[in-house]
């Protein structure tokens, strides 16, 4: 399988963290948080976290604050499906493939709920033929990108599909909750919106960088499911969580990546680019510790993770997009790359990429 015509799409309208903190303070939800949750929003806006800005699907930022089921789901319906597409859409552009010529649509998102899902709204907003085969997966969280391009890749290889569209996208501005829970207050500081897509072929493409799919592992640890995970409170989704979840990305992320690597006889040194999800500075660190890397091997995650916050399932496409916009001379060279993203489950993924 070869990847190709990485695609990418935000809201418009971004917000700085110290604009966040600004709004928070502002609104009603205020006064009725603790003087604890006070402390925890301000310690995480005002600090280095990681993050400086961040892509959010409301005109002004008091409107997050309007936390009920109705206008959550109406965020989530409106604006993620012009995501899907518009990443979709580039997505073709750049790889020179015409939606027609697409067997198989894939769509993953946790942060609402369609239904029919959004792959019906791919499917006619670029538009794709009406027999396209479409799936939608959901429940997967952070890190549903990578089996997402797995069913891509036994399609292609079933020879159900010359070409499948990949898409995630990601509402988080939808799936807002807060309490005095500490997990709760720094979800709702780390996340933004966004969408990524890929081409995924069964030839290489013509005229573009190769990125060829070579292996693939993934590690399910139930035991751990409420480390991080989404429950529902008053028919609103409530993120779940835990200080345990940068050491659990880091073992678990570990344990994947020395499978792929072992079992095609090579080491991390021989790896040219990382491309790993960030669900925080905190699981930067901890996966930059367990797999002996140096900071600027983990510089394409921190620099999104900088621009846009946590995605969720949609952050690797970005960080992939930016790895290959950013190839030669000082930036991320040809040969063996890592992609890897983990969430709710406990579950982490991994792909070792042969980028050309």
């Amino acid at each position: 399988m070869h990847l190709h015509g990485i695609g990418t799409a935000t809201p418009r309208t971004v917000y700085s963290k110290a604009e966040c903190l600004a709004a928070f303070e502002a609104s009603d939800w205020f006064a009725r948080l603790d003087e604890r949750a006070h402390w925890i929003a301000r310690s995480v806006l005002q600090r280095d976290n990681g993050i400086e800005t961040r892509h959010l699907a409301v005109d002004t930022l008091a409107e997050v604050f309007t936390i009920d089921a109705d206008t959550l789901a109406r965020r989530f319906a409106r604006h993620a499906p012009l995501l899907a597409v518009q990443a979709a859409r580039q997505a073709l552009d750049r790889a020179c493939v015409a939606p027609a010529d697409i067997g198989a649509v894939i769509v993953s998102t946790c942060t609402g709920t369609l239904c029919p899902g959004l792959s019906g709204y791919v499917i006619e907003g670029l538009p794709l033929p009406p027999d396209v085969l479409a799936f939608d997966l959901v429940g997967q969280g952070c890190g549903a990108a990578v089996p997402n391009l797995q069913m891509g890749q036994a399609l292609l290889a079933s020879g159900q599909a010359r070409h499948v569209l990949s898409v995630c996208v990601e509402i988080s501005s939808a799936a807002m909750y807060l309490d005095n829970d500490p997990g709760v207050l720094i979800s709702a500081c780390l996340f933004g919106d966004g969408a990524g897509a890929a081409v995924l072929s069964a030839q290489p493409p013509a005229g573009v960088r190769s990125v060829r799919w070579h292996d693939s592992a993934s590690i399910t640890d139930p035991s751990q499911r409420e480390a991080l995970r989404f429950e529902t409170r008053g028919g609103l989704l409530r993120n779940v969580l835990t200080r345990g979840v940068p050491a659990l990305a880091a073992e678990h992320g570990g344990a994947v990546l020395d499978t792929v690597l072992a079992r095609n006889g090579l080491k991390p040194s021989d790896m040219h680019a990382w491309i790993l999800h960030a669900g925080g500075r905190d699981v930067l660190q901890a996966l930059q510790q367990r797999l002996a890397l140096q900071p600027a091997d983990l510089r394409y995650s921190a620099d999104m993770l900088r621009r846009y916050g946590n995605l969720s399932s949609a952050f690797v496409y970005f960080v992939l997009q930016a790895a290959l916009a950013n190839s030669g001379p000082g930036g991320a060279a040809p040969g063996w790359w890592w992609l890897s993203s983990f969430g709710a489950g406990f579950s982490c993924h991994g792909a070792l990429l042969e980028v050309a």
